[in-house]
């Protein structure tokens, strides 16, 4: 049997259809859907081609269509090949225009043209990536949270979470050769957030990293030794720093990100 798909039909990126649909598909286990998204459609040719193609497949086509008469034409198309289709946007507009008397202006791509937290959200990401791994310490005096601690404590894809959540954050890896960049010390001590882990699991999480970078496990990066150092430095200077600090063992990413979001949240709070 096919693999059901789902097409997601957009006048702009069709991003807000994609996720909800994934949300969906994730309640059946999304694996067992393919999405199709297909953004920035404004002619009635590309519907006819889309529905010609799904009624090919079991399907259902998810859509965000605001411009005049796109919406119209296809539920008038998958309801004659028999797709069924979700209008994404559709009754919440409906609902406020009940409840406003207003009008929407039914105009594509206003969420990514007008929405502030869109671009916020676009600058936190290109933040992360430049100041990513201690690469230019200026950077730490502008970012709304700095991790820190030793190599495969997960800084940089929680620092790519925080990114999507509109946080400028930063990291500095820490080694005990390497003295730590003098705008750590320059910032509040609230702003900044160690990240720690056990040794042994430590251990074999770099000898993976060894292997899949095709390296013998004997390197001294993965040595159990050389790690406990490593961590009694990260510890002694984040003590000195008198910054909160969390245990990233076992932890997946997000459970680290939500964690550091709290402690950022609540600092924020504690300085107003």
């Amino acid at each position: 049997m096919s693999v059901p798909v789902i097409y997601i039909v957009s006048d702009s990126l069709g991003e807000t259809a994609e996720f909800v649909a994934r949300a969906a598909a994730s309640q059946f286990n999304a694996g067992r859907f393919e999405i199709r998204r297909v953004p920035y459609v404004s002619e009635k040719s590309v519907l006819a081609q889309i529905v010609e193609e799904a009624s090919a497949v079991p399907s259902v086509i998810a859509y965000t269509l605001v411009i005049p008469g796109l919406k119209e034409e296809l539920e008038e198309m998958a309801r004659a090949s028999n797709i069924p289709t979700v209008d994404i946007l559709g009754p919440m507009l409906e609902a406020l225009t009940r409840t406003t008397d207003l009008v929407p202006k039914m105009q594509a791509g206003l969420l990514h043209r007008l929405d502030d937290q869109y671009f916020r959200r676009v600058e936190a990401v290109e933040f992360a990536v430049k100041y990513d791994d201690g690469k230019d310490p200026r950077g730490l005096l502008h970012a709304d949270v700095v991790l820190i601690g030793v190599s495969r404590t997960s800084k940089t894809p929680v620092c790519m979470y925080l990114a999507h959540k509109r946080i400028k954050a930063a990291n500095v890896p820490l080694v005990p050769e390497v003295a730590p960049p003098a705008e750590l010390f320059k910032i509040p001590a609230r702003k900044i957030i160690g990240l720690t882990i056990k040794s042994h699991p430590l251990n074999q999480i770099r000898q993976e990293r060894l292997k899949t970078l095709g390296l013998t496990t004997e390197a001294e990066y993965a040595n159990l030794e050389r790690i406990q150092r490593e961590l009694a430095y990260a510890d002694r200077l984040m003590a000195q720093l008198g910054c909160p600090v969390i245990d990233v063992t076992n932890k997946a990413v997000e459970e680290t990100a939500s964690k550091v979001l709290e402690i950022y949240y609540k600092g924020e709070r504690d300085a107003r």
